[in-house]
């Protein structure tokens, strides 16, 4: 966090500049901006969607993976950060590689399944994490891996008939028959047979005849059961198969997401949610990204009339709002579409708190619903100098100013104080600035926020 924090101090003046120059609102995707995530997961639970994601380490020269992340968002453009609720030590028998996972519901639990490797073999197995909530926390459901093989990269659905299926694999691909427990299950480790009428054909290598790689993503939409994985490293691309059955026989489909940007792996997730399906992935767009510093992106799709998913290319813009943001309740400081030079931590107050603002960092909140017009601004903060504020705009970073709250020396960073201040202009839906303001210090943290009208 440090390294990365100096990276921002040096570049987030000048890309935050640059951004509202080109569009303001026009930078959502990477829709997280504040670490770099990788293997997005998502899942959708009660109006929200969750997202389950790794977390390169700043500056990593290979997968340097130490704990897992988890977000949430109901409109696709703004993203709360739930911070780790699993990480290595969750795993008493791991020693390394928080790799790729998924996450699923299951009779209100939640299972999170993901690759690690033992400290008994040294080899990669899947483990499962368990909660009570879909943020967390998560602890080892068994106290030992679920399945070893070597292999990695965890994938989890429930048929129908309440069938669920665990499939991983690199450069395999296998599944289990999980039980209704969702941590132990029947029968052996079944390999499906990687054949290029099933997963198309890769040149070049002779021991890997087909394309697939890594990855899967195995879900059921409208009869017709999808495995969409990342295709011939390297660089990947995202290609899918399609079967009549969670077991097969699959048959080769396509590319989804041809190679481009600037990793060399992709992780695909796919969900329907609110009425339309989103496509993540990621990419190494954020400043220090590439191929072992990677960011989680989303785009929204149709798929087509015959069931077949369209060629999706990466993009800057992101998806279109989904729902809009109520400014009238309170929102976690943490929500963010976009922000520039901000990090989170552990709130004392609970959950996380923005944290190490300075002079000109900020936040964007996307389609915030304003109504006739809101009178007032609250914001939750607390400080060790004086002389800060945070600045309420709309149309940019220094877009048109709203008000301005005065924050106080509070006597310490985790010493809450709430302030209000009066606003105008803030009507109709429109986007929402937050910028901070002050010395040449680390200014405030800022827990919670919302307006009255």
């Amino acid at each position: 966090m440090a390294t990365k924090r100096r990276f921002w101090a040096t570049t987030a003046a000048v890309v935050g500049l640059v951004l509202s120059m080109i569009a303001p609102a026009r930078a959502d995707n990477p829709i997280v901006q504040h670490i770099y995530t990788a293997d997005p997961a998502p899942l959708v639970h009660n109006g929200r969607v969750y997202l389950y994601t790794g977390h390169d380490e700043d500056g990593s020269t290979w997968f340097t993976m130490k704990e897992w992340r988890v977000w949430s968002s109901a409109d696709m453009v703004n993203w709360t950060d739930h911070g780790s609720p699993m990480n290595l030590t969750t795993f008493s028998w791991a020693k390394q590689d928080a790799w790729a996972g998924q996450a699923i519901e299951r009779n209100g639990k939640f299972y999170w399944y993901v690759p690690v490797v033992t400290k008994a073999t040294g080899r990669p197995a899947i483990g499962v994490g368990v909660s009570d909530s879909p943020t967390g926390p998560f602890r080892d459901a068994i106290g030992r891996p679920l399945v070893e093989n070597g292999e990695i990269d965890p994938t989890v659905m429930i048929d129908d008939g309440g069938q669920a299926y665990l499939y991983w694999g690199n450069p395999n691909l296998s599944y289990v028959r999980l039980n209704p427990d969702m941590t132990s299950y029947s029968g052996g480790i079944t390999r499906i047979p990687l054949t290029t009428a099933g997963f198309g054909t890769r040149t070049g290598d002779p021991n890997r005849p087909t394309l697939y790689e890594e990855g899967p993503w195995v879900y059921k939409r409208n009869g017709l059961y999808y495995n969409v994985f990342a295709a011939k490293c390297c660089s990947e691309f995202i290609a899918y198969s399609t079967a009549p059955g969670p077991t097969g026989p699959w048959t080769y489909r396509g590319t989804v997401m041809p190679t481009q940007g600037s990793s060399f792996t992709n992780h695909a997730g796919i969900i329907d949610f609110k009425g339309s399906s989103y496509f993540f992935y990621h990419n190494g767009a954020l400043p220090g990204g590439g191929g072992f510093t990677r960011s989680v992106a989303v785009e929204r799709f149709t798929y087509n009339a015959d069931g077949t998913i369209p060629t999706i290319n990466m993009t800057t813009a992101g998806p279109p709002a989904a729902d809009t943001l109520n400014p009238y309740v309170r929102q976690e400081g943490e929500t963010i579409a976009w922000g520039s030079g901000v990090e989170t931590e552990p709130s004392s107050e609970g959950g996380l708190n923005l944290s190490h603002l300075n002079n000109g960092d900020y936040v964007k909140l996307k389609n915030v619903a304003f109504g006739n017009g809101a009178r007032t601004f609250t914001a939750r903060v607390s400080s060790t100098v004086a002389g800060s504020s945070v600045e309420v705009r709309s149309g940019g970073p220094t877009g048109a100013l709203a008000g301005t709250c005065s924050v106080p020396n509070t006597g310490g960073w985790q010493t809450w104080t709430t302030v209000s201040c009066a606003v105008n202009g803030l009507t109709g839906t429109r986007d929402l600035y937050l910028r901070f303001t002050g010395g040449n210090s680390y200014l405030l943290n800022v827990n919670w926020w919302q307006f009255s009208a």
